[in-house]
């Protein structure tokens, strides 16, 4: 390269990693792109789960039938919404369409509700209106302060506890091949899942590396531990090797434009049911963007002292527009990624790391064989370490005050054991609410509080009557 193409290149870099503040938050290049690298890694194998969880609702002629479109319209959704978080919010944080958010729109909207699933989308499209004017409302700084410091650091522990369950809780049959290290139990709910499984013994095996790797600060740990426990699983032939390394993308075109279509299925008869998707998809929605973007920026200690995220409305409104522009291309609504906090152990600070995310998910779609061979069992330790740093919050909740500690123990509990982050941070709202209300001046309750509270009951009553 000569000098005056160096010359150009020089300022370009300097331009970027000014645009990205790397000297104010104590990065560089090389930093940045392994935690890109490790982020998604962590992130990628979810879009493929998701894809077959929504191709049994979303579908032609048979469940499966559009599920490459399905895989290719939740990468440009992830992409969408992961470049508008760098750009916008200067995060790193991987945004994507959630198993929660994929099961909710799948399992209780369509197939339950009996909803066609272009009108499902249409109340994604919605809902994503709605969350853009409630990130663009004063309310949106009353709903940030009624949630208490001591349930915004519980979000944090339930969460890792919630990963961490994930992670060890996984179907060791095919196609899933997970970890298998706790399963299911007619005697005990669950227990200790059995050695006489290979997956689980490799899981357990990969535990230990990315542990080992991860204590002696080994740059890199994580990527290192999902490569590790891949491979082992491949040698030994528990999981089948990628078929092929590349394909050509099936563009979604039977998706696009079906959330502004799939309205001429509205009628007077799922006139209910479409007010009740658009109502819980916006709390689950909020929900699980308030309390990850709460976990991930505590990890990057970027939490002012009231518990709020630095620039939290630039998060917020990227995460919004996003779940508008996803529904339009087919997908369900975005939320930031917690496995970004691989990322984030491996030293990624800003927003470059979002953008070559991003563009890594667009390159995926091209090699969507070679990560679909990934098995589970093999980001299942990774999943557990980002449980281990997440559990250090909960010495900041103040456990001798019991009407701070019941709520918040509620939360940590509520989330893992039913598998839904919503479920307990609405269980936690009403149970601060409740007890705060019967102490008077001692614990004063603000209407804020009570309209969390009061949302959370409409959400569970909402949940019930659709079930």
């Amino acid at each position: 390269m000569n000098k005056s193409k160096i010359a150009i290149a020089l300022p370009m870099t300097d331009r970027i990693s000014h645009f990205f503040r790397f000297e104010q938050l104590g990065t560089c290049y090389r930093t940045e792109l392994l935690a890109s690298l490790t982020t998604f890694m962590t992130t990628a194998p979810i879009l493929v789960v998701n894809a077959h969880i929504l191709g049994n609702a979303m579908f032609l002629d048979q469940p499966g039938d559009l599920f490459e479109q399905i895989l290719v319209a939740l990468v440009l959704c992830s992409a969408i919404a992961t470049i508008l978080m760098g750009l916008f919010a200067n995060y790193p944080f991987a945004m994507g369409p959630g198993t929660g958010t994929a099961a909710l729109f799948t399992f209780s909207i369509v197939l339950n509700m009996g909803m066609d699933w272009r009108l499902a989308l249409t109340a994604v499209f919605v809902e994503g209106i709605l969350f853009t004017a409630l990130v663009l409302s004063p309310f949106r700084r009353h709903i940030i302060d009624a949630i208490p410091i001591s349930l915004k650091q519980a979000m944090v522990v339930g969460l890792g506890l919630f990963l961490s369950y994930i992670a060890l809780s996984g179907n060791v049959a095919p196609p899933s091949l997970g970890a298998g290290i706790i399963v299911s139990s007619t005697a005990t709910t669950t227990a200790l899942g059995s050695l006489k499984q290979p997956a689980t013994l490799i899981a357990i095996a990969g535990i230990l590396m990315t542990a080992i790797l991860t204590v002696r600060r080994v740059k890199g740990a994580m990527l290192l531990g999902i490569f590790s426990t891949a491979s082992l699983g491949w040698l030994f032939g528990v999981a089948p090797l990628p078929e092929k390394l590349l394909t050509i993308p099936e563009l979604p075109l039977d998706l696009v434009g079906q959330a502004i279509a799939g309205s001429q299925y509205l009628t007077w008869s799922q006139l209910g049911n479409f007010v009740a998707a658009v109502f819980m998809l916006l709390f689950v929605c909020f929900a699980d963007t308030i309390s990850s973007l709460n976990v991930l920026g505590q990890q990057l200690n970027r939490v002012k002292p009231d518990g709020e995220l630095h620039r939290s409305k630039q998060a917020l409104l990227s995460n919004s527009l996003s779940i508008v522009s996803g529904a339009f291309f087919g997908g369900v609504p975005a939320i930031p990624y917690l496995e970004s906090a691989s990322g984030i152990f491996e030293g990624g600070r800003s927003g470059f790391v979002a953008i070559v995310v991003a563009l890594l998910f667009l390159v995926s779609a091209w090699f969507a064989p070679l990560f679909a061979a990934i098995p589970a069992f093999a980001t299942a330790p990774v999943l557990l370490m980002i449980g281990v740093l997440m559990m250090s919050c909960v010495r900041a909740i103040d456990w001798n005050n019991l009407a701070e500690a019941i709520p918040a123990f509620l939360v940590i509990l509520i989330m893992p054991l039913t598998f839904s982050v919503a479920d307990g941070m609405a269980i936690g709202f009403i149970a601060d609410a409740a007890i705060k209300m019967t102490q008077g001046k001692k614990q004063p309750v603000s209407k804020s509080s009570l309209t969390l509270a009061g949302i959370a009951v409409a959400y569970f009553l909402l949940t019930t009557l659709q079930s």
